[in-house]
């Protein structure tokens, strides 16, 4: 039972760090304030999703009883945060440029933030879904060491909204609402 509280105390850091925040058609045009409205529109339900994900998948692991259902857990959980990362990216993507300086480059970020977690998430569950269950502590071992790396390829996928150094949109994330 001890490897089955690191994966899961492993895949609890890793999820509940998704809660950090994270699109380019060229248009150029686009309001800060309703560019930062539709990133912050798009990032809400993807991290409520990644937050439902991780409460689902912590009781489910604290219900299996055979490292067979814990990897199917794990895959599950790992397959949703990677579609729902992909959502919020195509949002992001679909808002366009914001008319700033360097709007480009930050539309940019935003995208490629949440298309690294949508890859480190689609990796860890590849990862996960080619380990064997017959011996559940090279199991377990495994899992642990599989959401170390998609612990860091998250941590340098991470973008907040609010650490944006563009003093129109800075101000503009503080005042839209859904940015809250």
């Amino acid at each position: 039972m001890h490897f089955r509280a690191v994966a899961t105390a492993a895949l609890i850091v890793v999820v509940s760090t998704g809660m950090s925040g994270c699109g380019d058609d060229g248009s150029g045009d686009i309001a800060p304030k309703h560019w930062a409205q539709q990133v912050c529109t798009a990032l809400t339900p993807w991290r409520t999703e990644i937050a439902d994900l991780t409460t689902k998948a912590q009781q489910q692991l604290q219900s299996a009883t055979t490292a067979a259902q814990t990897k199917t857990n794990i895959v599950d959980l790992l397959a949703g945060a990677e579609t729902s990362s992909e959502k919020a990216r195509a949002g992001i993507s679909g808002a366009g440029v914001p008319d700033v300086s360097g709007g480009d480059k930050v539309a940019q970020q935003f995208t490629g933030s949440l298309a690294k977690a949508r890859d480190a998430y689609g990796n860890a569950k590849r990862s996960v879904q080619g380990l064997q269950t017959a011996d559940a502590k090279a199991f377990y071992t495994s899992v642990g060491s599989t959401f170390a790396v998609l612990k860091e390829e998250y941590e340098q996928s991470a973008i907040d909204p609010q650490h944006v150094k563009q003093k129109d949109l800075q101000k503009a994330f503080n005042e839209v609402p859904e940015c809250r």
